[in-house]
């Protein structure tokens, strides 16, 4: 008789296979692509998802300054930090962060669509962004993968 085994496979960190993906950011709307980046990093798009465990893949964003935002957002979103200090609440425009940091425009779309636990900060440290197209990733040879095919 031919034995089937129906138990769902759970992987774990010595199963998972991760891959080092490129992904070019120009031209690209912010939170379209922070959400399929998150999906990439979570492991979602893997058939061996398993959501407590870091299945996704390791991904460098390049060209950060090169993303677009729809509508009056360049003016009217604001970014808050605070220092720790009394009244030392901070705020910048995302125009104001893009010609200063470019990659924290990246970094914060993409770690708000992260859980918000440990899983969620290990997860964060598999994403690389780099302003203009050079990177340090070449020993790990990313592959270009391209938004657009994703849904």
């Amino acid at each position: 008789m031919n034995t089937l085994s129906y138990k769902t496979v759970s992987a774990n960190s010595q199963t998972v296979n991760k891959e080092w993906l490129l992904v070019d950011a120009d031209g690209q709307t912010l939170g379209r692509l922070a959400s399929k980046v998150a999906k990439l990093l979570r492991g979602k798009h893997k058939p061996d998802f398993t959501p407590h465990v870091d299945s996704g893949d390791n991904v460098v964003i390049i060209n950060a300054e090169k993303i677009q935002l729809s509508g009056n957002k360049w003016q009217d979103k604001t970014y808050i930090r605070h220092t720790g200090y009394p009244g030392g609440q901070r705020s910048v425009t995302a125009n104001q962060l893009l010609e200063k940091h470019p990659h924290r425009l990246i970094e914060n779309a993409v770690r708000g669509m992260l859980p918000k636990n440990r899983l969620g900060r290990a997860l964060f440290r598999n994403l690389y962004v780099y302003e203009g197209a050079a990177h340090n990733q070449e020993a790990q040879k990313p592959t270009l993968f391209n938004l657009n095919d994703m849904k």
